[in-house]
């Protein structure tokens, strides 16, 4: 899976084997059209700004960076754009270059500049054929610690949380890695999906059970409705490609779909509301974003066939107006397209309401839990 973002310059991706790929080219302006062109393909993509702030990925997401042309002046400030593709990019991981580069002394001293940074970096130079170059990141800290005393950048402080990323300022430092080398030995695909990852154990949270049971309940119970998805709302019978679980949790909405073969990919959201599970995410060999949906999300109108949302209504609405978060759905999903929405009665009732005066088709339903339960599923579909 392919999963192309453009940082207000930039693609991200991942492929059929469970690696986290992100491949950027260049600026918002120029290659805008290019995110339309791909989700229409059918191939995740988002535009996000890489500024002054952290992107919403967290640390060691991808197993390699791709940089296209993208026209990005990485060893300016210090290198702090660098720095920051450094925080995203696993141990081990591999940094593709391509740039066309202007010829003559502006040009060695361009390459002279990216030589020093990237070693600085402690990357080591794989291979370098005409403009194309490929760095891979360490596997650990021990050459950042035997670095001279006055070399830059230097390394982050112990206290500084990688995976804290909404409007974090980006900094002029090198992250470093765990010591019990959480994040760089994730197994094989496809096992990692289901396989509990160690940087499920690192997730701040309250949890008075095990984490693994906790992981392990969230795959069962989204196994269960997704066969319910399948044999009563024929998923794998629609025209579904684009999905997004607004509130994805460990992402065990988008494993069942994949155990089930429904053929789509899943951008899953971890909203700023509650713990920050992306970490376990992209060690399970899926793709998300960190987002508040008080806010809109940064993608384009009618890009989704299909929105999920379990549990988010009925804790954004001490946040946000939820009236708005349908219209933003209403904004995202494509004619033609679904949104399966489950919370609390109450709170079903409102959005059934607010779904029919967007002009939303919708259909509710017990949950899984029985009538009794005081959950409901509300089926929307956007006609044509």
């Amino acid at each position: 899976m392919v999963m192309q973002v453009w940082f207000n310059n930039v693609p991200l991706v991942g492929d059929k084997e469970g690696r986290n790929w992100i491949s950027r080219k260049g600026p918002k302006d120029v290659h805008e059209n290019h995110i339309q062109l791909a989700l229409e393909r059918g191939v995740p993509a988002m535009v996000t700004t890489l500024g002054s702030h952290r992107l919403p990925y967290p640390s060691q997401a991808f197993d390699l960076i791709h940089c296209w042309r993208c026209r990005i002046n990485w060893t300016q400030d210090d290198g702090i754009l660098l720095l920051e593709a450094n925080r995203i990019l696993r141990a081990g991981g591999y940094f593709v270059w391509a740039e066309e580069l202007k010829h003559g002394d502006e040009q060695a001293e361009q390459w002279k500049e990216m030589e020093v940074l990237t070693g600085n970096l402690c990357w080591e130079l794989i291979n370098k054929e005409g403009d194309i170059t490929i760095w891979q990141k360490p596997l650990n800290n021990s050459c950042y610690l035997n670095r001279a005393p006055d070399v830059h950048p230097p390394l982050c402080d112990k206290d500084d949380n990688p995976d804290n990323i909404w409007y974090v300022n980006l900094k002029a430092c090198i992250t470093r890695l765990p010591e019990n080398g959480y994040g760089a030995n994730t197994t094989n695909w496809p096992a990692r999906l289901h396989s509990p990852p160690d940087r499920l154990f690192s997730i701040q949270m309250d949890a008075d059970k095990s984490r693994r049971d906790l992981y392990r309940a969230d795959y069962k119970y989204w196994n269960e409705n997704v066969r319910g998805y399948v044999v009563v709302f024929h998923v794998n019978d629609v025209n579904i490609r684009n999905v997004m679980d607004m509130r994805a949790g460990y992402g065990g909405f988008a494993t069942a779909l994949l155990d089930f073969n429904v053929n789509c990919w899943v951008m899953n959201v971890v909203p700023v509301s509650g713990s920050n599970t992306l970490p376990v995410i992209y060690d399970r060999g899926l793709i998300g974003v960190m987002h508040d949906w008080c806010e809109p999300f940064d993608t384009y109108p009618r890009t989704y066939d299909l929105l999920h949302a379990a549990g988010l209504f009925v804790v954004e609405q001490k946040r946000c107006n939820i009236t708005n978060i349908i219209l933003e759905m209403d904004r995202i999903l494509r004619p033609g397209g679904r949104a399966y929405i489950h919370d609390t009665t109450a709170v079903i009732y409102e959005l059934k309401e607010i779904a029919n005066a967007v002009g939303w088709v919708t259909f509710m339903f017990d949950s899984g839990e029985g009538p009794h339960s005081n959950w409901k599923l509300l089926a929307c579909e956007k006609r044509l």
